[in-house]
């Protein structure tokens, strides 16, 4: 599990340059925008400006103290009955081409290609197991300009019911090397990389997958404390999935929003 690479940057953080297949941006739907944006700057000390409107009200999230970009939070129309949930947008130089091959290796692109202003041209798509994902192509605005430190996306991690042929489908539409050491001997995990670098992992939990939700992506942000963080979560009226443990990583705790977006918070080991 690693943050995307880059140059040094402010406050011990990365300076990002995205290659195509890296997450780039991580984008939440939500119903209540007010509440949506009370909630994760109360968690994660998020800051807030507008953002590009071409799919209706949406604000960037910013770190507060450097106004660093981090997320972005759109709101759903009334009548859009969608699943609540954090989406990772993955690099693209062609969205176009991108969203074509989606097409063809039997994945879905139900938004777009379409542009965003200074975000660049964006689309969503689901993969062959339903799993939504974005596809970004960057003009002005590249994306989160700091990782890897606290309030910041820093891994994303497909839960999926089959994982060696969702592999192949990511891995034809955006070039990711096959890594059959990074694979668990049972073939349950697969780690996608991009220039030898790993970007984005996929897990396979087969019959353990929650029904209710199906194929998807989970976001991990970073906390310097997992178990201050869940606490002050609870507070606020999110729900506790499974408590901090310890993992390769770090403590992992995986958690929802109080709209019942998932997410997990991460804090690494120094």
């Amino acid at each position: 599990m690693t943050e995307s690479r880059g140059t040094a940057g402010p406050n011990g953080g990365r300076l990002t340059r995205y290659a195509p297949g890296t997450p780039c941006w991580v984008s939440l739907m939500a119903h209540g925008l007010t509440a949506t944006q009370e909630f994760y700057g109360a968690l994660f000390g998020w800051e807030f400006a507008p953002g590009p409107q071409q799919l209706g009200p949406y604000v960037r999230a910013l770190r507060e103290g450097d106004g660093q970009e981090v997320a972005g939070i759109g709101q759903l129309p009334p009548d859009r009955h969608l699943p609540i949930a954090w989406t990772p947008y993955l690099a693209s130089d062609d969205v176009d081409g991108t969203a074509e091959t989606v097409r063809l290796c039997g994945g879905t692109v139900g938004v777009g290609p379409l542009d965003a202003g200074e975000a660049g041209r964006l689309a969503l798509a689901s993969d062959p197991s339903g799993a939504v994902f974005g596809i970004a192509q960057a003009s002005a605005h590249p994306g989160p300009a700091v990782t890897g430190v606290p309030g910041t996306p820093v891994w994303n991690e497909l839960v999926t019911f089959e994982p060696k042929s969702v592999a192949k489908f990511y891995e034809t539409v955006f070039g990711y090397e096959e890594d059959p050491d990074a694979a668990s001997a049972d073939g349950d995990h697969v780690t996608l990389r991009v220039d030898g670098h790993p970007v984005a992992g996929i897990h396979g939990v087969g019959d353990a997958l929650p029904r209710d939700r199906g194929s998807h992506w989970t976001t991990y942000f970073e906390v310097a404390d997992a178990a201050e963080a869940t606490a002050r979560l609870v507070h606020l009226g999110g729900h506790v999935l499974e408590p901090p443990r310890d993992s390769p990583d770090g403590r992992v705790a995986a958690v929802t929003d109080p709209e019942g977006a998932r997410f997990a918070l991460l804090e690494r080991g120094r």
